[in-house]
């Protein structure tokens, strides 16, 4: 029902000769400031790139970029690499309030993130989601639902494909689909989802924000510039979720709505999810083969059918994403069963509420591997969870010692050198009928270079177990 954007369209046009001849300073090489320094490259601007690391670390991608004339800094940021700047572009994992972004600012010079430059550039709609957990596995069910609807979609922005290479790459689709992070949406200026999806929010990345309050405030600049036309889809189970609602100018639907509310949405039952849509069509979506446990994964698979009908997804379409969809690696995925002990990878659970949802899950005694680097939230929401449902505590990374004192004195805790000593201690903790969970409430940075990895390993020694 969105058709093509008015208000995209022209600042399409307006942005398409901003970046030739002009001084792009793009901070961070990850995987998005690499794609926003080739996309600056072939728009004919002059680009630095800057990252903290060393060049080792990203050799191959040095080589690549200075094919292309792109200019290298290392090992530091350079003030005067900002002050001449034109345009700095910043990556999500670099803080927007470092000391040379803010002097650029400061100074009168425009910082924008990756997502910011993709979108005034983008015709199509775009449906975006954040939240604390859950974002992936949403955001690539509703692709699957519009896919099976006959939509053409493209999936990416957090997840996979960065949103910038999407324009990059000239590709045209009739919705996007995509995830956006909260360091991504603390560096938007025009970025307008005409859906957006808000999951939830729990205490997470306190070791980049001052509180609480200002993490969440960032979630929601994800409706900061929609319309009185737009959609914005809320968790009604989640207290800052009913509360955004008087927030936000769109159209609201609610996830896990009671009956006799007037807004429409999606209500959870035991076999089936009922949509509401404010327009008064009614969709029953079956479960009885749905794949993945838990019941967030049921708020993920309402919050993407409601964005999915919002954009004229078919309910035979969204009814095939459900019975199809498998889950996403590392998100509570088995691994192996064992003598009887079932262990399984949930290495994306980098909050304590992500734990939370995944001991809730399980009827069985738990052998919980935890740690990595410490985020700042804190361990004691866990407390009820680990006293209830966890035999073990295996604890790694850097955190071991700040997590063992938190919850050590509710069951027994052993600390593990790295991830082959802790999978063999889980293994010779647990007895037929546990789980062996890895579930670590923390960032992988000190042992991996991401979730992926650190799951990946867990894997390799879970499938090493005589």
């Amino acid at each position: 029902m969105y058709g093509r954007i008015e208000d995209n369209i022209m600042r399409t046009a307006k942005h398409h000769s901003a970046i030739e001849g002009r001084r792009i300073t793009v901070v961070g090489l990850g995987k998005s400031g690499l794609s926003v320094a080739r996309f600056c490259r072939q728009q004919g601007g002059q680009v630095t790139v800057t990252d903290m690391a060393p060049r080792e670390t990203f050799e191959a991608e040095a080589r690549a970029l200075e094919a292309l004339g792109v200019g290298l800094e290392f090992g530091g940021h350079q003030p005067a690499t900002f002050a001449r700047a034109d345009l700095v572009v910043l990556s999500p994992g670099v803080p927007h309030t470092i000391p040379p972004v803010v002097k650029a600012r400061s100074r009168g010079i425009p910082v924008i993130g990756e997502i910011e430059l993709a979108a005034r550039y983008i015709e199509a709609p775009i449906a975006a989601v954040t939240g604390t957990n859950g974002k992936t596995t949403t955001t690539e069910l509703l692709g699957q639902m519009l896919s099976a609807s006959g939509i053409s979609t493209f999936v990416g922005g957090n997840i996979g494909t960065p949103l910038i290479d999407y324009v990059a790459d000239g590709l045209r689709r009739d919705w996007l689909a995509i995830e956006v992070s909260s360091f991504q949406l603390d560096t938007i200026e025009c970025f307008r989802p005409q859906i957006g999806v808000l999951l939830n929010i729990s205490a997470d990345h306190l070791d980049r924000y001052p509180d609480f309050k200002a993490y969440a405030e960032s979630k929601m600049q994800l409706f900061a510039n929609q319309k009185s036309s737009d959609t914005a889809i809320l968790n009604a189970g989640d207290p800052f979720g009913r509360s955004a609602a008087e927030r936000v100018p769109g159209e609201v639907l609610f996830v896990g709505r009671e009956a006799g509310e007037s807004a429409g949405g999606a209500r959870i039952a035991a076999d089936h999810i009922l949509f509401e849509m404010a327009d008064s069509a009614v969709h029953r979506i079956d479960l009885a083969r749905w794949q993945l446990a838990g019941n967030h994964n049921l708020e993920n698979a309402a919050a993407a059918g409601l964005a999915a009908f919002r954009a004229g997804a078919t309910p035979a379409g969204v009814q095939t994403a459900i019975d199809t969809f498998q889950g996403l690696a590392h998100r509570l995925t088995l691994v192996r069963t064992l003598d009887g002990v079932r262990y399984y990878d949930d290495s994306k659970a980098t909050n304590v509420d992500a734990v939370c949802r995944a001991l809730e899950g399980f009827d069985t005694p738990v052998v919980l591997i935890m740690g990595g680097r410490d985020k700042g939230g804190g361990y004691r929401a866990l407390e009820e969870h680990v006293a209830a449902k966890v035999r073990t505590l295996v604890v790694i990374g850097e955190a071991a010692e700040t997590i063992t004192a938190a919850l050590g004195h509710l069951v027994p805790s052993h600390a593990a050198a790295d991830m082959a000593a802790a999978v063999r201690l889980s293994a010779d903790q647990a007895r037929s009928g546990d789980v062996v969970l890895l579930s670590p409430a923390c960032a992988s940075f000190d042992m991996y270079t991401s979730y992926h990895q650190r799951g990946e390993d867990f894997c390799r020694h879970v499938r090493k177990l005589p």
